[in-house]
């Protein structure tokens, strides 16, 4: 069985902002730029536009592109191998990446802020229709399954790591990452305002899911972001609570092999859950784009496919060789590991991408407050903490037993609230981080550094954000002066 870890990615979100001013800002020729950037160093970078306007730069370290906004950037890194440096060298790549992204932001008098949310953005319909990006996704999740997903349209961001685990511990993996999602949250908390204002917890980013799905047109999509009761037991179980009674599928594509977020699909007729679609030999459907009515006939790809259904505070993502056969399938999801068996089989890839740290980054504050060393780990933390834990498994596994599961989930709202102000969250957090240092090589322990001095000082980019905002209460440059100290320093 192959060690977790052997590769990492990381999902970097970006708040970007004016600097002169602090106001959330839409980016305008900011890939133009950076793809000049990163010409000049010879990476052979390539454009990706929708609707006639730029929208990313792929090169072969990585995407640099959007999250739902303008205001948003977000960098999905290649995975990097163990054998190419791991922690050191993806570490290496973010702050690159970091410098480029100030570089070409510098141009048009904007910078990344350290927050996991915007301090004062509207989130009204007028400023989402301006700079929420235009793909073609959208008309789904907010034309037909009804979404409120202007909730999200003030940057709010998130600090993504992605571990490489074998198909065989992918259950045990995501179950740790999923319960113990607690301490991630209040060690990397860093949104305790909102439009301007107090919002009383530390990190109310994590309300966006509970606000976005509150009035879907399905009630399965807002039950598909809270932890179920118990842990799952293998990968069955958990497709099964994915696609199981109550949830209604997902938009379709046309032929499987069409893209995650591409521009025509088929919404199955009457919005069965994924599971009776697979159980049938074809299901009545209407094409996104004319309209026109079709039957679509089940393909193990649509399972592949659907793997994005839900918005826990992880995920387990995969690709796999060769699709299915869809009466294998079948048969491997009646029965315990079957999925496993299944997959190991046609050559399966698949990693944990943790959602609950926000997005922090080191800024002048907390170099004033922490030193360089700290500061310097900010961003690669949550990568450190993750893939200690899921090398230290059965400690994790331990772990979680000892709080149990249901203490565990109640904790996450205490986490959003007060976090490391909260006893029993901060007894957490640094539980879990001495089972992820044991998870750690000594020469890779000191990527914790930073979450270290969240947990022993328990003081959080909240409570430095909220210390900020309250000092200059009443002046009248009072978020230029916050966002000045919090601009992203590259280290």
């Amino acid at each position: 069985m192959t060690a977790p870890g052997q590769t990492l990615g990381l999902e970097m979100e970006m708040a970007v902002a004016r600097s002169d001013t602090g106001a959330s800002h839409p980016v305008a020729g900011y890939f133009e730029r950076l793809a000049r950037i990163k010409a000049a160093r010879g990476e052979a970078p390539a454009l990706s536009r929708i609707a006639g306007q730029d929208v990313g730069v792929s090169v072969a370290a990585g995407e640099s592109g959007l999250d739902n906004g303008f205001n948003l950037l977000e960098t999905a890194f290649s995975p990097v191998s163990a054998s190419e440096g791991g922690l050191a060298e993806l570490g290496r790549r973010v702050r690159r990446e970091l410098e480029d992204a100030l570089q070409a932001l510098d141009a048009e008098g904007a910078t990344v802020l350290n927050v996991s949310e915007h301090p004062a953005c509207t989130l009204d319909p007028a400023w989402y229709a301006k700079v929420q990006v235009p793909r073609p996704i959208y008309r789904e999740l907010v034309g037909h399954r009804e979404w409120l997903h202007r909730v999200g349209i003030d940057a709010k961001a998130q600090n993504s790591p992605c571990t490489s685990v074998d198909v065989r511990q992918a259950a045990r993996a995501l179950n740790v990452v999923l319960a113990l999602a607690p301490a991630s949250v209040a060690i990397f908390a860093n949104s305790p305002l909102e439009n301007g204002r107090e919002t009383g917890l530390k990190e109310n980013r994590l309300t966006v899911w509970d606000r976005m799905f509150r009035y879907s047109r399905y009630a399965g999509d807002h039950f598909l972001q809270r932890l179920p009761e118990r842990p799952f037991a293998d990968l069955g179980d958990y497709f099964r609570w994915m696609f199981g009674p109550g949830t209604a599928t997902r938009c379709l594509p046309l032929a499987v092999e069409d893209g995650y977020k591409s521009a025509a699909g088929v919404y199955l007729q009457g919005s069965p859950p994924l599971s009776r679609f697979m159980a049938s030999d074809g299901w009545p459907g209407l094409r996104t784009d004319t309209g026109a009515s079709l039957t679509v006939v089940p393909q193990g790809g649509h399972f592949e496919y659907s793997q994005f259904a839900h918005f826990l505070d992880a995920r387990w993502r995969y690709r796999l060789d060769s699709h299915p056969p869809l009466d294998a399938l079948r048969e491997a999801w009646t029965r315990p590991g079957g999925i496993e068996d299944l997959y190991a089989g046609l050559g399966v890839t698949g990693y944990i991408e943790g959602r609950a740290p926000g997005a922090g980054f080191a800024d002048a504050q907390l170099l004033q407050d922490a030193g360089r060393a700290v500061a310097a780990t900010t961003v690669m933390a949550p990568s450190a903490l993750q893939l200690g834990l899921m090398r230290n498994l059965e400690q994790a596994e331990d772990l979680v037993r000892d709080w149990g599961w249901l203490r565990l989930r109640a904790l996450r709202a205490d986490a959003m609230r007060h976090a490391l102000d909260d006893d029993a969250v901060c007894a957490l957090a640094r539980d879990v981080l001495a089972v992820a240092e044991g998870g750690l090589d000594a020469g890779e322990r000191h990527w914790l550094d930073y979450a270290r001095y969240a947990a022993g000082s328990r003081s959080t980019g909240a409570d430095r954000l909220l210390r900020l905002w309250r000092e200059q209460a009443g002046q009248s440059g009072r978020l230029q002066a916050v966002c000045r100290a919090r601009a992203a320093v590259p280290l």
